[in-house]
């Protein structure tokens, strides 16, 4: 299966949704989820690495259950960066045992709850591990306890989504801290795991694996040295999403080959974690939004969409970095076709750097029509911003069956008075 959808299968979801009523008057943009899509994703990633590893999801990417629930049904953990998103998790049915709990900035009391409820803590900084030390007060923890690392490895392609420069907000800097965190891992045996991440998009297959290779031999040298074993490493997520099509940068087989002739025993004397995220869910993702106006300036075509930079904001701010495919349809839901024009495509918000499409071509656009971007099923819905107050988009799940699409709602569009409840 392809990595993203095709413009013909956007375009069945898109008939097939309109014809089965499923856009209200109100529903000025929808968010369609091929749940095939995602479990082909998930059973790609489960079959590159040898049994016995936890694969996790990171519930920022797309924190809404029934995704969750569908990972979960694969064998996947849950990979949790704040208390809610640690909520969401265990709501959703993941055995505790199974959670990661990622955040930088936890509280006393959440790493208490967390300690409770059984799930993997990976402190973020030495501070943090003290603050676990208090509250086990010489108890076992019920799950690992890891630290993390910063393996100063340098940053990707895109430095606002890397995480191990010389300097990151993130872990525990090991060219400089290497001793201290080697006298943790002494002084403290509930530490039995360390994690790292080298970031989330723009990091190749070099990065990965030098991130990964630099804390391997830190577990050997901690192992050597305290005489116990680091029984976890926690490697992140990180492998690269192709906005723009063809074949993914670094496909699982090929990074799970690459680490296992790195670094050797790291699937055999070690549980290996994974925190996919963007792999996992952006391409079985794309969004819809009606066009409310073509405004015509000159040469210039400005189509009004429903949504912006509420939903992408990272795509209106950095193109460069955040491209994504646009397709045309007409108002039946069929392809437009005909000459191709330069479009503006801009969103529905009052500033003017609104515009998740810039420069696009594509047939001319009439009010009435859709505008769908492909590889939205990661970091948009969560990202969702509620300046001008809009309500957060219908989202609807598919799947194939019987050679047709059936259809449920994951998510409700918000009413405007639960936007109202929400400011009050």
């Amino acid at each position: 299966m392809d990595y993203s959808p095709s413009v013909e299968e956007m375009g069945e979801a898109l008939a097939q949704s309109l014809a089965a009523g499923l856009w209200r008057p109100q529903d000025t943009a929808l968010l369609f989820h091929d749940l095939d899509r995602l479990r082909a994703r998930g059973r790609e990633i489960v079959e590159a690495f040898p049994e016995g590893c936890l694969h996790t999801v990171a519930v920022k990417a797309n924190p809404l259950p029934p995704l969750l629930n569908e990972l979960r049904a694969l064998g996947f953990g849950a990979e949790a960066a704040s208390l809610p998103e640690l909520l969401l998790a265990l709501e959703a049915g993941f055995e505790p045992q199974t959670i990661a709990f990622d955040s930088p900035a936890k509280t006393v009391q959440e790493l208490a709850l967390a300690l409770q409820a059984g799930v993997m803590v990976n402190c973020d900084n030495l501070d943090e591990a003290a603050r676990v030390a208090a509250i086990l007060d010489g108890r076992s923890p019920k799950a690992s306890v890891g630290l993390r690392i910063n393996p100063q490895v340098g940053l990707g392609s895109i430095a606002g989504s890397s995480t191990a420069g010389a300097y990151s907000k993130f872990g525990v800097p090991l060219d400089q801290e290497r001793e201290a965190v080697l006298t943790a891992l002494a002084r403290w045996p509930f530490l039995t795991a360390l994690h790292l991440h080298v970031g989330s998009q723009g990091c190749g297959l070099d990065l990965l694996r030098a991130g990964v290779r630099r804390v391997y031999d830190l577990a050997r040298e901690a192992e050597g040295q305290t005489g116990r074993r680091i029984e976890f490493l926690d490697i992140g997520g990180g492998l690269p999403f192709p906005y723009l099509g063809g074949s993914a940068p670094v496909d699982p087989v090929q990074y799970a080959q690459t680490l296992a002739r790195n670094c050797p025993g790291l699937f055999t004397d070690f549980t290996v974690v994974t925190e996919f995220g963007r792999f996992l869910q952006a391409g079985a993702g794309f969004s819809m939004s009606r066009v409310e106006y073509l405004k015509r300036q000159g040469e210039t075509r400005t189509a009004v969409l429903h949504f912006g930079a509420d939903l992408l904001p990272r795509e209106c701010l950095r193109p460069g970095e955040w491209p994504h495919v646009f397709a045309a349809f007409d108002a039946q839901g069929r392809p437009r076709t005909g000459p191709e024009y330069v479009h503006q495509l801009a969103g529905p918000l009052c500033f003017s750097g609104d515009f998740p499409g810039r420069d696009q071509m594509l047939p001319e656009l009439r009010a009435g029509d859709y505008v769908a971007v492909r590889d939205t099923g990661a970091y948009t819905l969560s990202m969702w911003s509620r300046y001008n107050s809009r309500p957060m988009p219908r989202v609807l799940g598919f799947e194939r069956l019987a050679g047709r699409l059936a259809f449920r709602v994951l998510k409700e569009r918000e009413t405007e008075a639960q936007v109202l409840d929400f400011w009050r």
